[in-house]
């Protein structure tokens, strides 16, 4: 049985590793969290943006050529059709009206593709409410388009100038900005990372997206369960949404596509269950790629979204149990991926979802496997890669 439990623990992952001026923040979420997204007032408005505002339920997509490729039968699950273009959008929709309910004046983000940073700032416009998103510098370069999708939206974009300026050292200054502004700030966190109660939090509010392919999946194939889900993975939002309602259904493969960079032991890598030990990284124990003496080793991959030194605890313990199956893609490998999805389907997915497509030349199944894989972006804000990568 895969449940957190009251101290925020998967198995021997999560809790709430934090300093001592955080603790104020944590504390009032972890109290009042469960008891206000539970409330009939609270569902009904979270539904009824899901539904009018981002445009669920995305739809389950039979990708016909694709699956005469593969010799499977492979559904879409086409999170990249969610307003903003991805499934970051669910997530900041619930906390944006949580953040309100505790009578928060202000957000803060942090943001590694672009694509959290646009569906907060997004939410921010549509609520009235301050937005600060921080962002490596590194990223703001390789996804430009999305930094000035944010400030379009009224959103200020901080860059992060230290370490690696990527996704670690956003999620950095934007947890320090939080401990020096606990009492009006509600930081919107975008992945399944993070001290209790985030980790759970998030993947209750992503979970829409493996609820509407049970249904789908009874609708389309007469039983409410694939064979096999696969998602991509850095932080895991995505992969948590998409194997929400399959974690305790043991006839389903949960498959987890990593970002192996240059090659898992080039030093240039984000293959977190392959290098990774246990430790903390930003509030929660986990799986995160740390020298011999405990310091965080600078991650790489070729998509923005990926490029994290860990997992979330969800999926360490997934990985830990073995629930889960972990697959570690080259950003070649990838790229490639995407150009096939491309010429098969017409549809261009975003790089990060494209290593959950390129997982599939290194998955075993049968040619009656019903295989379902999590689109979980589009590939707008990736344009500028693969020109750079131009081998199409």
């Amino acid at each position: 049985m895969i449940k957190v439990d009251e101290n925020g623990f998967y198995g021997r992952f999560g809790g709430a590793f934090i300093p001592e001026m955080l603790y104020p923040n944590i504390e009032e979420l972890r109290e009042n969290y469960l008891q206000l997204i539970e409330t009939d007032e609270f569902q009904q408005e979270f539904r009824y943006l899901l539904r009018d505002y981002v445009g669920r339920p995305t739809p389950l997509f039979l990708a016909s050529r694709l699956s005469e490729k593969y010799r499977a039968k492979i559904y879409l699950k086409r999170e990249d059709l969610c307003h903003t273009g991805a499934h970051k959008v669910n997530n900041t929709i619930g906390q944006i009206i949580l953040a309100r309910k505790l009578g928060k004046k202000r957000i803060i983000a942090e943001t590694g593709a672009g694509q959290h940073g646009v569906a907060t700032a997004t939410v921010c416009a549509l609520m009235g409410m301050e937005c600060t998103v921080y962002m490596g510098s590194v990223d703001m370069e390789r996804q430009k388009p999305n930094v000035e999708r944010m400030r379009i939206l009224g959103a200020k974009v901080v860059p992060a100038t230290s370490g690696s300026k990527t996704l670690k050292d956003a999620t950095n200054e934007a947890m320090r900005q939080w401990i020096n502004n606990p009492v009006d700030t509600h930081y919107i966190i975008g992945s399944v990372v993070g001290p209790h109660p985030y980790p759970e939090m998030v993947a209750r509010f992503q979970s829409v997206i493996s609820e509407e392919i049970k249904a789908q999946m009874l609708e389309k194939e007469g039983r409410p369960n694939p064979d096999i889900v696969i998602a991509c993975v850095g932080g895991g939002s995505n992969a948590a949404g998409a194997f929400y309602h399959y974690y305790n259904e043991p006839s389903v493969r949960l498959v987890a596509a990593e970002a192996a960079g240059l090659g898992v032991h080039t030093g240039k890598s984000a293959a977190t269950t392959a290098l990774g030990k246990i430790g903390i990284l930003h509030g929660s124990q986990t799986l995160l790629m740390q020298t011999e003496d405990g310091q965080v080793v600078e991650p790489h991959s070729i998509s923005a979204g990926l490029d994290y030194p860990g997992i979330g605890p969800v999926h360490a313990h997934l990985f830990d149990s073995g629930r889960g199956e972990f697959i570690a893609v080259e950003d070649e490998a990838a790229m490639v991926a995407g150009i096939e999805l491309s010429r098969l389907e017409g549809i261009i997915p975003a790089i990060e979802s494209a290593h959950a497509f390129a997982a599939l030349h290194q998955l075993s199944y049968s040619k009656d496997d019903v295989i379902v894989i999590n689109l979980s972006g589009r590939g707008d804000k990736d344009l500028e890669t693969y020109i750079k990568w131009g081998q199409y």
